[in-house]
């Protein structure tokens, strides 16, 4: 039997790099070859390759029909992005082919559709996935199978004009302390642009006026939403991918930040184009009061894989580093100093009310963080930024009138 003289079953890919594994994005050609190994003289069938992608989500949930009964509703879908099957070996008469002992190369090719696809994505209740399947057919045995994944990074270039257009908002409310109203705190927000790639520095420009009798914390932080969507229902988790926290501001105080710096970690990158399973970034400016409801203002964010050109901003000199074909997924993870607060301290209190008897199911990602390779879509790899002093090198003079941040 081929079985107990087959030496060695492989799938190799040609890559740049032996010891990095391949990426590719839409339209790319797929090349690589099938080895066998044979220790003594084998018949065999066939060999043929099947290449796949999918994107595909499942989850439980726990209903209650009454008192005493319970079932468990289950949700699922997905959506095909990739099927291509190759015949590498097999005789035209249909007899077997004999094969002497040695090793056996069978190269194959195929080229990625030229529509959009979807980055590889790997999370708790769904993933995107794209491999190569091979399988060895021979008489009178099983049939013996191999697969390997390969990774897909569509781009996302953040030099058009919607992700160049700066982001801005303006939000207030009045504190209140059980029925008494302590004054009123207000959080006006900019931003450069909307699209921002890994490793960069966003400057945050924002104006807080606290004009209630408590003091105030200003923060900062960068969050991400995985949506999974099946049967017309959603599935969200979120989590705090970055920190920026501002020094207390005390009672009828106002305080400005003049471009205070708040680094991208090595996350991945948005996922919009997918039907049920999309990656959201969000800018979220919050002031917390003691006492009552956090205030917080949104600004969207687009994390993407081909950086700022040299003269788009200031802030490209942080994201040039980085080489257009997308070698940054290979660099060593930066060690994070402190782990991100939880998504829940981040949210006002009738957001979390509201998420929590939603459809829109929130759970915590801090473990998510910590998981291998490219799971959940924050494990990409990159080289570390430069460092960013939070030190204005040109500072306003205390005389000059503050301008309006929403201009």
């Amino acid at each position: 039997m081929i079985f107990d003289k087959l030496k060695k079953f492989d799938i190799v890919f040609d890559s740049p790099e032996m010891d990095s594994p391949p990426v590719f994005s839409s339209g790319d050609v797929v090349s690589g070859k099938v080895v066998l190994e044979l220790t003594g003289e084998s018949k065999v069938e066939s060999v043929k390759l099947h290449a796949e992608g999918f994107a595909k989500v499942h989850w439980t949930e726990s209903r209650s029909a009454g008192s005493s009964t319970a079932y468990t509703q289950n949700y699922s879908d997905e959506v095909e992005y990739l099927n291509r099957r190759e015949v590498l070996l097999q005789a035209d008469n249909g007899d077997l082919t004999v094969l002497p002992a040695g090793r056996h190369e069978y190269p194959f090719s195929f080229q990625l559709p030229e529509e959009t696809l979807v980055t590889s994505f790997e999370g708790k209740h769904g993933s995107i996935r794209y491999w190569v399947k091979v399988k060895l057919h021979r008489p009178w045995a099983t049939v013996k199978k191999i697969k390997k994944e390969f990774t897909v990074i569509e781009p996302i270039d953040i030099n058009t004009p919607s992700l160049l257009a700066p982001q801005a908002g303006t939000k207030e409310k009045m504190a209140r302390i059980w029925y008494r109203n302590c004054g009123q705190v207000s959080i006006t927000a900019k931003i450069d642009r909307k699209g921002y790639t890994t490793g960069e520095v966003i400057p945050v420009f924002a104006e807080f006026d606290n004009s209630t009798s408590r003091s105030v914390v200003p923060k900062a932080y960068i969050t991400q939403t995985q949506t999974f969507i099946a049967r017309g229902t959603m599935k969200q988790k979120r989590a705090v991918v970055a920190t920026l926290c501002g020094d207390i501001l005390g009672a009828r105080r106002r305080e400005t930040w003049h471009g205070r710096a708040i680094k991208i970690p090595p996350i991945g990158p948005s996922i919009l184009q997918c039907r049920i399973i999309k990656v959201e970034y969000m800018l979220r400016v919050c002031v917390d009061v003691p006492g009552t409801s956090k205030l917080s203002l949104e600004l969207p964010l687009v994390m993407g894989t081909i950086p700022l050109h040299p003269f788009g901003s200031r802030t490209s000199s942080v994201s040039s580093q980085y080489s257009m074909n997308m070698e940054w997924i290979r660099m060593a993870i930066p060690e994070q100093p402190e782990p991100p607060p939880e998504y829940s301290s981040v949210v006002t209190d009738e957001e979390a009310v509201q998420n929590s008897t939603a459809i829109q199911h929130e759970e915590d990602l801090s473990g998510v963080l910590q998981h291998s390779l490219m799971a959940y879509v924050q494990e990409f790899r990159l080289r570390p930024p430069p460092v960013y002093s939070e030190v204005d090198p040109n500072p306003q003079p205390i005389t000059m009138r503050p301008r309006c941040m929403t201009c």
